[in-house]
C-alpha cells in the first residue's frame, strides 16, 4: 500500500480528522483516485487516505487485510470513512464492520460513487467535518449531473 496522505496529526491535542480508505479491486485505481482526491481537495494538508486496492499478491480481487490495514493506518479518532468500487469490495467492508473489531471505531461503508464520493469525502474531511458530514457529501455525490 503506498501512502497517499496519511500524514495528519496524530497527538491529542490536535485537531482529529476522518480517515478516508478507498476499496478498489484494483491497486492502481485506487492508488490513482486517492491521488486524484487529494489532489482536487486543495493545497495545504488534507484528511488522511488511503487506498486499499486488489489483493496482497499484487492481483485484482479486494483484501480484508489490506482494508483493515488501511482503516487502522488513517484511524484519527473521528471516523472513518470507506468508500468502495463493486459489490465484492462491499460485502468485504461488511463483514469486516459486523467483526466488530476489524476496523477502528467510528468506521463507517459509504454508499457513494467511488471517484466523485471520493473527492468529496476528502474535501468535507479536510476542512473538519465529522464522519456524518463527510459520509453524507460523498453520497450526494450521486446527484452530480455530467450533462
Amino acid at each position: 500500500m503506498s501512502p497517499v496522505s496519511d500524514d495528519a496529526p496524530r497527538d491529542a491535542g490536535e485537531e482529529k480528522l476522518v480517515g478516508v480508505v478507498l476499496v478498489s479491486h484494483s491497486a492502481a485505481v485506487a492508488e490513482s483516485v486517492a491521488r486524484l482526491a487529494t489532489g482536487l481537495a486543495g493545497g495545504g494538508a488534507t484528511a488522511p487516505v488511503l487506498p486499499a486496492g486488489g489483493t496482497p499478491d499484487g492481483g485484482l480481487g479486494t483484501s480484508p487485510e489490506l482494508v483493515a490495514e488501511a482503516a487502522h493506518a488513517v484511524d484519527r479518532g473521528a471516523g472513518v470513512a470507506v468508500l468502495v468500487d463493486l459489490g465484492s469490495a462491499v460485502l468485504t467492508v461488511k463483514a469486516l464492520l459486523a467483526e466488530g473489531d476489524e476496523l477502528p471505531e467510528g468506521s463507517r461503508l459509504v454508499d457513494a460513487p467511488l471517484v466523485e464520493g471520493a473527492v468529496a469525502a476528502v474535501v468535507a474531511a479536510s476542512a473538519g467535518a465529522d464522519v456524518d458530514a463527510v459520509a453524507r457529501a460523498a453520497e450526494e455525490a450521486y446527484d452530480y449531473r455530467k450533462v
